[in-house]
């Protein structure tokens, strides 16, 4: 029996068998072009939300909170008061200057010998002015004599005056007492007439001489006294250029101005020393002042008459304000204190004293301890960390007095929040603070 192939069977047969009839092709499908895009910006914008969020801000930067010091604000009462780092001083301190220069010749006394006022304590020599002290003695001697000479001039002048009155008058006397005589006997014609007008000429001419004499008289000792009162300021002019050129000479010979104890008294036999050249200086005796540095900020606050406390060997002294010097100098003036009553004991010059300056009552107030961060901000602001503790903003505020421990809150922070008191070095010009916690950043 013969098969019969047909032209398809042989095309079937020629191909081999693959399976496609069973299989059925699918086709993918694919999201349209424009959700796409929208999905791709969607994916950009969360990631820039993401970035914005966790990126730090311009006005805001981490710091790790373990270099920080954070303090609560707290209700309390504020002790105004100022510590004062004081040093000793001598109450009155005399310095000794040499007035004339010259080769010190001899050292009478030690540095740190008690001296009594008047006290030798070196002596200098200076040929050349001793030379001209006695030049100048002997000047002024012979100027001296000379005017005592015009004054017995002037003297004898005034006798000659006196004695030329006295004879001006007793002649008028005598004319007088013969004019007396004879004007009655020429009355009755016994006195010829001719030796009465003689008499009566004679009479006249006394009177006239004796005016004339006396005015002479009054004239020449006015001009005396005029001349003597010249001679004797200028004798006591002399006088005293005498003595002060003696005492430049025994000026050699240094003494103590005061009584006390002398310092800084370091010359040599033989050292040459020069005209108000310093020698050393003398304190006074168990009476010292305290010198103190009070920051400016104070300047306002502190007065003459405020009182110090001050702590030495278990007793308690006290010190009060009597001198301000308002010269800020690196931050700083300067005040003087005196001691009220006894002093410590020991107390040396150039000793450092710790004392308490008491400014005002204490009282009532908000606040918050010292630190750093006044100094950086004036006061005028502070970083407050919030409740949890991550982050801290920056805050206005308004703060008063200030102590040693605690600074008084006027406005701006309430009890119980908590600020930043450490320095605020490097993160001064943010405004808020990211506190990592744990790290150093």
């Amino acid at each position: 029996m013969s098969v019969l192939r047909l032209p398809q069977d042989r095309v079937d047969e020629a191909r081999p068998a693959s399976g496609s009839g069973m299989d059925r092709v699918v086709q993918r499908r694919r999201l349209p072009r424009p959700a796409l895009i929208a999905a791709g910006l969607a994916v950009l914008l969360a990631a820039a939300l993401l970035f914005w969020w966790f990126a730090p801000r311009a006005g805001s930067q981490s710091v790790a909170a373990s270099r920080l010091t954070i303090a609560t604000v707290q209700r309390g009462t504020f002790e105004d008061y100022i510590p004062l780092r004081t040093r000793v001083t001598p109450l009155v301190t005399v310095y000794i200057d040499a007035i004339e220069g010259g080769r010190v010749e001899e050292v009478l006394v030690e540095d740190g010998t008690m001296l009594a006022k008047g006290q030798p304590i070196a002596i200098l020599s200076n040929a050349e002015l001793q030379l001209s002290t006695l030049a100048r003695q002997t000047e002024v001697e012979q100027q001296i004599n000379n005017m005592r000479a015009q004054e017995l001039s002037l003297a004898q002048t005034r006798v000659a005056n006196e004695r030329a009155v006295l004879e001006a008058e007793l002649a008028l006397e005598k004319a007088q007492r013969l004019y007396d005589r004879e004007a009655p006997l020429a009355a009755k014609g016994f006195v010829a007439g001719r030796q009465f007008a003689d008499t009566t000429d004679q009479l006249r001419f006394e009177r006239q001489r004796l005016a004339v004499v006396r005015r002479g008289r009054a004239t020449d000792d006015r001009l005396q006294n005029s001349q003597l009162s010249q001679q004797r300021a200028s004798t006591a002019s002399l006088t005293a250029g005498l003595q002060l050129a003696r005492a430049n000479l025994d000026a050699l010979r240094l003494r103590a101005p005061v009584a006390g104890q002398l310092s800084g008294f370091s010359i040599q036999v033989g050292q040459s020393m020069q005209r108000g050249e310093r020698i050393g200086q003398i304190d006074s005796p168990g009476r010292n002042k305290l010198q103190a540095g009070v920051d400016e900020f104070f300047l306002g606050r502190v007065a003459t008459g405020q009182v110090a406390r001050i702590d030495a060997g278990g007793r308690s002294y006290r010190a009060r304000v009597t001198r301000i010097l308002p010269q800020v100098q690196n931050g700083q003036f300067q005040v003087e204190l005196q001691f009220l009553g006894e002093e410590p004991q020991g107390l040396q010059r150039g000793q450092t004293v710790q004392a308490r300056l008491t400014l005002s009552d204490p009282s009532p107030a908000i606040l918050v301890p010292y630190g750093a961060f006044l100094n950086d901000t004036g006061g005028a602001w502070v970083f407050v960390a919030a409740p949890d503790g991550r982050s801290a903003v920056r805050r206005t505020v308004r703060l008063g007095r200030r102590n040693a421990d605690h600074v008084e809150v006027l406005d701006g922070l309430s009890p119980g929040e908590r600020v930043i008191i450490s320095p605020y070095t490097g993160f001064a010009d943010k405004d808020v603070l990211d506190l990592a916690q744990g790290k150093d950043v």
